[in-house]
């Protein structure tokens, strides 16, 4: 068994009938710790990203849920460029501490229309390549969903709280039916911290109305 492999798929106990991986459950703990640090607008959000990223990759790369595995790609490289993004625009607010904001209008509209061009662009790539995911079009509104909650974070939108939810809402299933049981329940437990970080966003975009992160390279 090489090194992915054994990362992958090593169990570390079973629970009610599942089995729970070593890989899935440290790194959707550390995926856990992330969003509580990104709902304290910590900038040690992104590296526990970047390392929940690497870890599930081995995880979903080993279950050969490409889908998911590519997610957690992104994860890394949009941790990086995150990362990068709060540090320029850490004491934009008042209190020294990162501001948030609401997206425009124009900028909702540009996320919706980039989740749904870019999961119909994914999802056709899954189908005409039935190997690169057995179910295609959840493991693409996954994929891109992610790729958008993540970009909203890093420029400081409320918005990306209500993207979480809704990959969420696939994930859940997804995960389960997959046999990653412990991801299934992180993923209600990241909807439970999701809306209280969205309220907690909404008061802190009201406290600092200023827009957070605006002029910040894209």
């Amino acid at each position: 068994m090489n090194a992915l492999n054994w990362l992958g798929t090593t169990e570390a106990f079973t629970l009610f009938g599942q089995h729970i991986l070593w890989s899935d459950m440290v790194g959707n703990t550390m995926g856990l710790i992330a969003l509580a640090l990104g709902w304290r607008r910590s900038i040690w959000t992104w590296p526990a990203q970047l390392l929940s990223g690497a870890i599930l990759f081995l995880t979903f790369a080993a279950g050969h849920l490409s889908g998911n595995a590519g997610k957690q790609l992104v994860v890394v490289i949009v941790a990086l460029w995150g990362w990068r993004q709060w540090s320029l625009g850490r004491q934009r607010a008042q209190d020294g501490s990162l501001a948030v904001r609401f997206a425009t209008w124009r900028e909702r509209g540009y996320l919706l229309g980039a989740a749904a061009l870019g999961t119909l662009a994914v999802g056709g790539l899954f189908t005409l390549f039935p190997s690169l995911s057995w179910n295609p079009w959840p493991d693409a509104y996954i994929f891109v969903g992610t790729i958008v909650a993540m970009y909203a974070q890093a420029r400081g939108m409320v918005e990306f709280w209500f993207a979480w939810l809704l990959v969420d809402a696939v994930g859940v299933p997804l995960a389960y039916t997959s046999g990653y049981a412990f991801s299934a329940f992180v993923y209600v437990i990241y909807g439970a911290l999701v809306l209280w970080g969205a309220y907690d966003w909404y008061q802190r975009s009201r406290t600092n109305p200023a827009t957070a992160l605006e002029g910040a390279t894209a």
